[in-house]
């Protein structure tokens, strides 16, 4: 499923137009951004939680010439799924 797609499914759930789906969805995505961008994290009860995670530097290798390459430290985003979520993926 696609952003457009969500947008769709969204607005016929909800009984709302496109537009007002599509800026729902645009506040939530913003709303996650904003929070891990500040090191927070998100947590939707029985869905999952939005984390940030600090990965660290490491050496690795460049696959072309096989020569050793530092790979810099970064922060990655991160999403554990909740319980129930869980359990009906794995049905």
């Amino acid at each position: 499923m696609n952003k457009g797609e969500l947008v769709d499914k969204i607005a016929k759930d909800a009984k709302l137009t496109k537009g007002q789906a599509a800026d729902a969805l645009d506040s939530i995505i913003t709303g996650v951004t904003s929070t891990l961008s500040k090191g927070g994290k998100v947590t939707l009860v029985g869905f999952g939680t939005f984390s940030v995670s600090k990965r660290a530097a490491r050496k690795g290798r460049n696959p072309r010439t096989g020569k050793e390459i530092t790979i810099k430290a970064k922060k990655v985003a991160k999403f554990k799924a909740g319980t129930e979520l869980s359990k009906k993926v794995n049905k």
